[in-house]
């Protein structure tokens, strides 16, 4: 009788000669393609070719909208730090922003701090959310409101964002809806940016 170590035994082995495989096969130019993550990290190559070829075209093709994303959401935090800097210059995180958000902001500082990690930011912005964006902007609409078109349309694209950010941030996959809703969301903000009409 076959006993379940036999099989987990079995499957870890099978893992193993796929993998040596697939690298043979690869070092020898008939294996799959390199990603585009893979070949503009060679550093990352050693750690990604240990995981299989599905999981790898997952992660590129989800790079791309991580990209997109972080850009968006560094840019957001920019206009808002320059926005109320105007305002109140030195003292604009101390005035301006909701207490809500300063709370939250410093328990993520002590979480990563208690963790023994490197702080990722000296700027307190840098550990806010989409939704936290969002309250800064609403907090301070008497400043956004001549720069940004609408405060309803800013709560909505914040709220789809922050929903948006989840799987990218977690490392799940969008579905093309989602991808759509995005795109739109992207064009949305811009579009807010415009100004009033």
């Amino acid at each position: 009788m076959i006993s379940e170590n036999d099989i987990r035994l079995f499957v870890y082995n099978a893992a193993v000669v796929q993998n040596g495989l697939g690298a043979t096969l690869k070092s020898r130019g008939l294996g799959s393609a390199m990603t585009s993550v893979e070949s503009g990290n060679p550093e990352l190559s050693p750690y990604i070719s240990q995981f299989g070829e599905a999981t790898r075209q997952t992660a590129a093709d989800m790079a791309v909208w991580y990209v997109l994303f972080h850009m968006l959401e560094n840019e957001i935090r920019r206009f808002i730090s320059e926005t109320l800097e105007e305002k109140s210059p030195g003292s604009w995180w101390e005035k301006c922003v909701p207490d809500p958000v300063k709370i939250e902001v410093q328990n993520n500082r002590n979480r990563e701090q208690d963790f023994g990690l490197v702080p990722r930011s000296d700027d307190d912005l840098d550990y806010t959310t989409f939704g936290q964006l969002g309250d800064i902007i609403r907090a301070n609409w008497d400043v956004f409101g001549g720069v940004l078109s609408s405060q309803k349309a800013v709560s909505r694209i914040m709220a789809t964002l922050n929903a948006l950010r989840g799987p990218i941030a977690h490392c799940g996959v969008l579905a093309p809806d989602e991808i759509d809703r995005l795109k739109l969301s992207v064009k949305d903000w811009f579009r807010v940016m415009a100004g009033p009409q």
